[in-house]
């Protein structure tokens, strides 16, 4: 009966062991792989304060092109 146990204690750790890792691995892979919902309200407010930058400096791109016109060509 001992010797069957020790095969078993064997079989178990070679091969089901193995591939329990693997697919244990690979299902946390795939449940990650898209954004969680937090990260998708931070990429909402990133996207949300880079259109506001944005508007910003077509604001001041007009201003300086109505008080300098040529301030492009200084740079």
């Amino acid at each position: 009966m001992s010797g069957f146990g020790f095969v078993l204690a064997v079989l178990f750790m070679t091969v089901v062991a193995p591939l329990w890792i693997i697919f244990h691995y690979i299902t946390k892979w795939r449940s990650q792989r898209g954004l969680s919902a937090q990260d998708e309200r931070l990429l909402a407010e990133l996207w949300e304060i880079a259109n506001r930058l944005e508007g910003r400096i077509h604001t001041l791109e007009r201003v300086l092109d109505a008080e300098a016109p040529n301030w492009r060509n200084k740079i």
